[in-house]
């Protein structure tokens, strides 16, 4: 029996990532392995995890692949497609769960080194930066006619609630409270509570029962939003998310501190406020100046 023992356990220090895994001990398909590290290992707020995998599916173009198979240079051709595909924050956010699964499966036998460990989790710069609707641009859409009336109101609910699409397209009555929206946001699963404002009240109308606005896809959506910008005399590039950056934007303008914003937002710390959801705003730096000492010269 001790024979045996160590003859297997000889076997399996010899098979790490090797062709050949012991089914007891690794698992054939490495997809598992990941699949199963996200089953162990889910939290509170485990999206990233969860969408880094499904991207690494989606890069692979499989279901399958072995341990052997996944070198240091298939990891950095997955870096590469997760910064050609995604802005901003994301590639890094979801390579750095990746990095973290890997370092677990080495841990558990899978590699003799981690072929990921020394790629950097990078970021990539938005090319376009998202526009923010001024206040007299809040006005001129509350007073122009839009194609679509439920799309219409959708939107301007966004205006004064900072919601995602993904959240005001499912929100129901149920989340209207009082004087507040109340709900558990899609992206993040954070519950937020967002005090509403009168025209948010007036925009969702009589209370009914089940979702507050029929709206068509996304796409759908922002084709009839283009629209309606244009005709409300709007020279900007607008798109669904851009509710959500102005609601912050405005806020902040008005020296609403940043905790408060992001509370609204639903995150759970100021980083995405402080990183995302702030503009530099030419009238507050003109306000600001005049702060300056002056004297006559």
């Amino acid at each position: 029996m001790l024979e045996a023992k160590k003859s297997r356990l000889i076997l399996e220090k010899q098979s790490v990532s090797s062709g050949y895994l012991p089914a007891h001990k690794i698992k054939a398909n490495f997809l598992d392995f990941y699949a199963e590290f996200i089953q162990n290992n889910r939290r509170h707020s485990s999206r990233h995890l969860m969408s880094s995998y499904n991207h690494f599916k989606c890069f692979l173009g499989s279901n399958y692949i072995s341990a052997v198979n996944v070198t240091e240079n298939l990891c950095e051709n997955f870096r590469a497609f997760l910064l050609k595909k995604f802005n901003g924050e994301t590639p890094a956010n979801y390579f750095r769960e990746f990095k973290k699964m890997m370092k677990a499966a080495k841990k558990a036998g899978y590699f003799t080194e981690n072929p990921a460990e020394d790629i950097a989790c990078k970021t990539k710069a938005n090319k376009i930066k998202k526009e923010v609707l001024e206040p007299q641009e809040y006005i001129q859409l509350l007073k122009t006619p839009c194609l679509n009336y439920e799309t219409r109101k959708a939107f301007i609910f966004c205006l004064y609630a900072g919601l995602r699409w993904c959240d005001v397209k499912t929100l129901t009555w149920e989340n209207l409270k009082k004087d507040s929206i109340v709900l558990v946001q899609h992206k993040t699963l954070v519950e937020v509570h967002i005090p509403m404002h009168p025209t948010a009240q007036l925009v969702a109308g009589e209370r009914k029962d089940g979702l507050i606005f029929n709206l068509p896809t996304a796409d759908g959506a922002n084709k009839i939003l283009k629209q309606w910008v244009k005709d409300a005399g709007i020279s900007k590039h607008i798109t669904w998310h851009c509710a959500r950056l102005s609601f912050s934007v405005l806020l902040q303008d008005e020296g609403v501190n940043t905790a408060t914003v992001a509370g609204m937002l639903g995150h759970t710390s100021t980083k995405q406020v402080e990183n995302t959801y702030k503009r530099y705003r030419i009238h507050i730096g003109r306000r600001a100046i005049q702060k300056l000492p002056s004297s006559e010269f």
